[in-house]
């Protein structure tokens, strides 16, 4: 588990991940989290700056 952190996301980006969260659970038979969604998008997104 990771920390618990609040973050704010503009409506716009925020629709896009619930669109992703709603295409992972039509494809999956178990649950598929906000957080596990943006928590993957931001890993992908990450990869690209290596710091």
């Amino acid at each position: 588990m990771g920390d618990r952190i609040t973050i704010v996301l503009d409506s716009i980006n925020a629709e896009k991940l619930r669109n992703i969260q709603a295409k992972m659970i039509r494809s999956s038979s178990k649950s598929v989290s906000f957080s596990h969604v943006l928590n993957l998008v931001v890993n992908e997104g990450l990869k690209k700056f290596k710091i």
